[in-house]
């Protein structure tokens, strides 16, 4: 059964985009196919930069990825993935105008079976776009061919366009550098602010950097922190949490103090306060939430083991 996307000249039910910094979608597979390429030149070849593996714990990186690229999921199991390669084959030919994520379903169980309810699909392979965090069914049950794909990826890219949404996936699978990099100035300028407590000159100089490459992660993450760290700065704990308590549907009483429990080393507790809110609200203040959880998953460090539960049970409430 194949499914058309959305027509062009129509406006997806979109709300609030977020920023998604220098976020990368980095698969632990390729990381693998490099290092073996590394060891034994004939190994086989990294995959293209186009193509992401997609897991629970990334899977809402990929999501929020869509709000600037166009995301095609595919939802794939063994035995169950001939033809997969023309899809493939066309993320390389299109060249970054839309990311292809990659989910195992044997892999994943738990993130298949949420897309699977979620897109009200009966059959794997299962073909979805995402754009700016909304799915679009594409395809399900079988893999059309290369001819049949590709003018459905065009209607795909016209309402991405239509939304908005026309970035471009960009670089190749990163080499593994001899030396470290020297700090950029902008960087060492923002550390020696922040070492100095001027908040301000730390986030302009982490600010100067994302505008000379948006795709800075260690800027990203800098600024992230230093923006929790300007919110925090002269709040009295005990008065943020009395108010917050007295209004538990005042989102951003709640946002407050989760900042607090954050600086204060409680981190389980601040995202269990963001993703209560966000399993409970919708519209905007449930997007107000999910964008702060994220920024604080950028602050703790996308491999800490509270990210990967909390960025897990993120997917179950989003999907």
């Amino acid at each position: 059964m194949t499914q058309q996307p959305t027509p062009p000249g129509a406006q997806l039910n979109l709300r609030g985009a977020v920023d998604l910094g220098a976020l990368a979608a980095r698969s632990t597979r390729r990381e693998e196919a490099a290092r073996r390429a590394a060891a034994d030149p004939g190994a086989p070849a990294p995959r293209s930069p186009f193509v992401v593996d997609v897991t629970e714990e990334t899977f809402a990186d990929v999501v929020q990825r869509s709000a600037e690229v166009p995301v095609v999921l595919d939802l794939w199991a063994e035995g169950y993935d001939q033809g997969a390669e023309a899809l493939q084959a066309l993320a390389d030919e299109y060249a970054g105008t839309f990311l292809l994520g990659r989910v195992d379903a044997q892999a994943e169980p738990q993130l298949a079976q949420s897309l699977v309810q979620s897109l009200q699909a009966r059959a794997i392979p299962l073909v979805a776009a995402i754009v700016k965090g909304q799915p679009i069914p594409l395809f399900t049950g079988s893999y059309p061919t290369a001819e049949e794909i590709r003018p459905v990826l065009e209607e795909v890219l016209k309402v991405a366009a239509a939304n908005g949404v026309t970035g471009r996936v960009e670089g190749a699978p990163g080499e593994v550098a001899d030396e470290e990099p020297a700090v950029p100035p902008l960087h060492a300028e923002a550390l020696a602010a922040l070492g100095e407590g001027d908040y301000d000159a730390a986030a302009a100089a982490w600010q100067k950097a994302l505008a000379g490459d948006p795709r800075d992660a260690a800027a990203t993450e800098g600024l992230a922190r230093v923006g929790v760290l300007r919110r925090v700065h002269g709040v009295d704990l005990a008065t943020a949490r009395a108010a917050a308590a007295a209004a538990p549907d005042d989102v951003a009483a709640q946002l407050v103090v989760a900042d607090l429990d954050l600086v204060g080393g409680h981190v389980e507790d601040a995202f269990a306060r963001l993703l209560g809110i966000v399993q409970r609200t919708a519209g905007e203040d449930r997007d107000l939430a999910r964008t702060h959880l994220l920024e604080l998953f950028t602050v703790v460090g996308t491999g800490d083991p509270r990210v990967v539960k909390a960025r897990a049970a993120l997917t179950r409430a989003l999907f």
